[in-house]
């Protein structure tokens, strides 16, 4: 599963990844500016599927996109319940749990779909960024962008050993299934949190590793940044383009439709 976290899609050769990724963070700035502002359902599922039919030409696999969009499902099914019983006075339906009633609300129905469309239109963006941009170009495009150095530097760090620590979790895991450490409830739970002490420490030994072999390489309190070549014509028409498309449907999807 955690091949499914990896960024081996984003090295593949298509007409997105050839993009700039200056551009790209542009266009998805404002795409996420457009989806969070919006006032309608419309537009964030346009963006939703847009994305997702983008996602679909690109041969990502299936699986990989149901497990990225699993955490926000559940989100949006959340923010959707809550809303719809808490929020709002016109009843939908009412029924009755463990002594408590609650009734459903057209107002909070309304309101939770909006918000869940807002939170999955947002994360497809941001799918499909990631699935189109290798994170190291997007920490060079934030360094073009005058984003604070040390940030970066402790983003580029995570990024890095989160899948260092990833692979070694999945080790002890998998060592602790052929002890039959999970075949019982009491053991699973001992076990888990065995796993999650371990991935602790081992978390703070290579911080101390890590920043000792830093150390042993000249690192001087700077990390070097390359530097990118000017956007070329071609990254800049398609950035205007793009933009341009996102305002004329937002106007249209906001304003235009009741008009």
């Amino acid at each position: 599963m955690f091949d499914l976290f990896s960024d081996i899609f984003t090295y593949r050769d298509n007409a997105l990844t050839r993009i700039d990724p200056r551009a790209k963070l542009l266009i998805a700035l404002a795409a996420l500016i457009a989806v969070v502002t919006a006032e309608r359902i419309v537009l964030p599922l346009a963006v939703l599927a847009f994305c997702l039919g983008a996602v679909a030409i690109l041969r990502i696999p299936a699986k990989l996109v149901a497990c990225r969009l699993a955490a926000p499902l559940s989100i949006v099914a959340v923010l959707v319940v809550i809303q719809t019983f808490v929020t709002g006075k016109t009843p939908l339906f009412a029924f009755t749990f463990a002594g408590w009633q609650f009734t459903a609300k057209a107002e909070g129905l309304r309101q939770g779909t909006l918000l869940g469309a807002h939170v999955l239109g947002a994360v497809s963006v941001v799918f499909l960024l990631s699935i189109v941009t290798p994170a190291h170009r997007i920490f060079q495009a934030l360094r073009w962008f005058r984003i604070s150095r040390n940030w970066l530097e402790i983003a580029i760090l995570m990024y890095r050993y989160i899948f260092v620590l990833m692979d070694r979790v999945a080790d002890l895991a998998a060592a602790q299934r052929l002890r039959l450490g999970y075949t019982a409830r009491g053991r699973a739970l001992r076990s888990f949190t065995t796993l999650a002490g371990a991935t602790i420490i081992h978390s703070l030994e290579q911080a101390q590793r890590t920043h000792d072999a830093m150390r042993l390489r000249g690192y001087r309190g700077t990390m070097p940044f390359g530097p990118l070549p000017p956007l070329g014509r071609r990254d800049r028409l398609i950035l205007v383009s793009c933009l341009i498309g996102i305002a004329v449907a937002y106007g249209l999807l906001e304003w235009g439709v009741s008009g």
